[in-house]
């Protein structure tokens, strides 16, 4: 059905497509949530404030709750059940395990997601507002605990896991450095 207040969308979710008929007004997240039972990305602020909602949009981090999912027409959409291979956890959800990086996992979908997209902006030499040298000539900005911080500051964790998360994101890029 498609007259002035829906229109039929296609997103790629996950590795598998999805056509829905959407309310114009509708956010990405509730599409997600409630239109394709992907329930990872979380319902924390609804004002784009807390990360819980974080997903990737063509392999760039947004939060869902302030994008319209008929702005999301055609696009490639990665939520936290996205992220393994082949039920395999990525390195990066290991490593939250292991050094736990996440206490009550409200927030943790949006904070995995996040520092995925984070890793590729910084692999691509995208800089921070942190990062010292900004010219185009200069060096990749380094990773290190305070570029983490900054990278990963719209994500919020009511239970105070960041020490952690930092941790689990360092020790992630540079496991995946050393593999070159």
């Amino acid at each position: 059905m498609t007259d002035g207040t829906h229109s039929e969308i296609r997103l790629r979710v996950n590795g598998l497509t999805r056509r829905l008929t959407v309310d114009h007004r509708r956010t990405l997240l509730d599409a997600l949530r409630e239109d394709t039972g992907h329930t990872g990305p979380k319902k924390g602020c609804d004002r784009g404030q807390c990360g819980a909602c974080t997903v990737l949009l063509d392999g760039r981090r947004v939060v869902s709750c302030l994008t319209l999912a008929v702005a999301a027409d055609g696009s490639d959409v990665t939520t936290v059940e996205g992220l393994a291979y082949d039920g395999e956890l990525r390195p990066l959800q290991q490593a939250f395990v292991q050094l736990d990086g996440l206490q009550c996992g409200y927030c943790t979908p949006g904070q995995l997601c996040s520092a995925v997209g984070m890793l590729a902006e910084h692999a691509a030499g995208w800089p921070s507002a942190v990062t010292t040298d900004v010219s185009p000539q200069g060096p990749a900005p380094e990773l290190d605990a305070e570029e983490v911080r900054e990278r990963l500051s719209g994500n919020l964790c009511r239970c105070g896991a960041y020490p952690s998360i930092v941790r689990a994101v360092l020790e992630t890029a540079s496991r995946e450095e050393a593999r070159g």
